[in-house]
């Protein structure tokens, strides 16, 4: 039977170490605090110790942690796809009790034991609209990883990233509509990985990460360049500040303009449509329904961001159209990152 992270460190009698500090190590203490689970200490990777101390604790190295504390818990509180990091991680894993808790990336609704029996049905339903064994299991897994914190789960379904690309059917696609485009990466990936490719859109609402993407694909005819972001209205949004790649709307921060895929394509058609727009994927999916529901354009989605994405997304599109078909894969990352729904 699953066993639920949380009531498991609750009931844990061994000191219980946080490793990594930062955005994703404030969010597991925060719910650990919550929840009355004692954190005894937090290490870093060699290079980021330098007397560093971080919501009261001094920062230590592993070796340093595991002479303290002996017989501890581990609980890894950052993300990376890094095969180094994850091989560090496998290694500690070896010598210590290891997790790594999922938190929402956006949001603070957790995906624990309590929310996968309250949306039970909803679960069901997105499983039984996969559509072959591996998305199956891919679903299945991460469910159980959310649950558990058990990273093994998320081992066992790791995929290259050209699966999903080859799902996709980006090879023969013509036109690409890549949403959160960053620096410019997924679009020259997209031009470099298709045979057809004659027109890429790529969106990117970050200043920063927009200049990056202009830079990196200035001689490229394929690519255009948008900077806005992408919801279900036009308006002026708020991105709020977020360190590391992502950016996401919020209540303050610097002002953007804010459109539709609808409005963006304008009746235009496109083959491919990827989202990865950090936590508004939902108001995306509705801000392109005219798009989904005329020309069926395939359509990538990050499914990592929120809790409720595992369910939401593939519901949402369902209600436009209802003959997708959807396959699921995770590409190597802790915690459950890197994981896309493809409707095709």
């Amino acid at each position: 039977m699953i066993v639920d992270l949380w009531e498991n460190l609750k009931n844990e009698t061994r000191p219980i170490v946080l490793y990594g500090m930062g955005n994703g190590a404030d969010k597991i203490l925060n719910v650990c605090e919550s929840k009355g689970i004692t954190i005894s200490g937090v290490f870093a990777s060699d290079g980021f110790v330098k007397n560093k101390t971080f919501r009261g604790f001094k920062i230590t190295d592993y070796k340093t942690a595991k002479e303290t504390f002996g017989n501890m818990v581990v609980l890894v509180c950052f993300g990376s796809g890094r095969d180094d990091v994850l091989q560090n991680i496998k290694r500690i894993s070896k010598e210590t009790a290891l997790f790594v808790p999922d938190v929402p990336v956006y949001g603070n609704t957790l995906f624990d034991l309590n929310f996968a029996k309250e949306n039970k049905e909803k679960l069901q339903t997105v499983y039984n609209m996969l559509c072959d064994e591996q998305s199956k299991r891919v679903f299945e897994n991460t469910v159980l990883f959310k649950i558990s914190g058990n990273p093994n789960y998320l081992y066992e379904i790791e995929t290259e990233r050209n699966e999903t690309l080859d799902i996709s059917g980006v090879k023969k696609a013509e036109s690409f509509l890549d949403l959160g485009a960053y620096n410019g990466d997924t679009a020259v990936e997209f031009l470099n990985y298709s045979e057809n490719a004659q027109k890429i859109i790529a969106v990117e609402p970050d200043i920063r990460s927009f200049n990056k993407l202009c830079k990196n694909t200035e001689n490229l005819k394929e690519i255009t360049a948008v900077n806005c972001a992408i919801s279900n209205s036009e308006t002026i949004i708020h991105l709020a500040d977020k360190k590391g790649r992502g950016t996401s709307i919020g209540n303050v921060g610097k002002e953007v303009n804010c459109t539709t895929v609808d409005k963006l394509l304008n009746g235009e058609k496109i083959d491919y449509i990827k989202f990865d727009i950090e936590g508004n994927e939902l108001n995306g999916i509705k801000g392109a329904k005219n798009a989904i529901k005329e020309h069926k354009p395939t359509l990538c989605i990050a499914a990592y961001h929120k809790s409720e994405d595992l369910f939401s997304i593939p519901l949402a599109v369902n209600e436009i159209r209802c003959d997708y078909n959807l396959y699921m894969r995770h590409t190597k990352c802790l915690p459950a990152w890197d994981i896309d729904f493809i409707f095709k």
